[in-house]
């Protein structure tokens, strides 16, 4: 059932290529990654058979029975490579479950140092939330006795200058009484000066009109006694 590989260089004995070899690569070689695709290899199986003539009003079909053959023989041949390779997973498979399993401790171990910075950060803003709150109490007794002590400052000044203003103003009713006094008894001076200068003058009249009487009298017992 095996049929030589042919070189890619040269064609089988109808003239064509053998299906291993198309484009310089076997059909179920992978490109990319170098293994067999066993499920493009029976892709390709199905595809010969779907290609082949039918024969009319009979349901059946002529297959390229060396065409079939090459292929089944290639899948034939790469199933102990696929299942190597099956079986290199499987060894890996511990391997791999165990890095897993390192990757996912790491991540878990990252987490939690996480956890842990995030919760200290947290402790250090609460101590820092703490502090400042302390100081702004701090800082508002500070400003509440300042606040006090200017009050009780403004408040003795003012009774000192309420105090001293009383002072003044009672000091200026005394200067006030006591001009008045000295004015009263200036006045009193002046009107007694004057009150005796117009005695003086009542007087020197009272005297002048007596003499202008006596005289009035004289010159009339005179006249009185020349007509007599």
């Amino acid at each position: 059932m095996l049929q030589p590989k042919l070189s890619n260089s040269e064609p089988n004995h109808n003239g064509s290529y053998p299906p291993e070899y198309v484009n310089g690569n076997s059909p179920g070689e992978n490109t990319q990654t170098g293994g067999v695709d066993i499920q493009q290899e029976f892709d390709r199986l199905e595809e010969i058979i779907l290609s082949s003539f039918r024969i009319p009003l009979t349901g059946r079909t002529l297959v390229d029975e060396e065409k079939l053959l090459e292929q089944l023989d290639f899948i034939r041949v790469s199933l102990p490579s696929i299942f190597q390779e099956a079986a290199v997973i499987l060894a890996q498979k511990d391997e791999i479950l165990l890095e897993a399993e390192e990757y996912g401790q790491q991540l878990v171990d990252a987490a939690v140092a996480k956890r842990a910075q995030i919760l200290a950060e947290s402790d250090i803003i609460r101590q820092a939330e703490k502090d400042a709150e302390q100081l702004r109490r701090q800082v508002q007794q500070e400003c509440d006795a300042m606040m006090k002590e200017t009050l009780a400052e403004i408040e003795q000044k003012r009774r000192a200058c309420q105090q001293e203003l009383e002072e003044m103003r009672q000091t200026a009713i005394a200067q006030a009484q006591e001009i008045e006094t000295g004015a009263d008894e200036y006045a009193d001076r002046v009107l007694e000066g004057i009150e005796q200068d117009l005695k003086d003058m009542l007087r020197i009249i009272t005297n002048g009109r007596q003499q202008i009487r006596v005289d009035r009298q004289s010159q009339q017992n005179s006249h009185y006694q020349r007509h007599k």
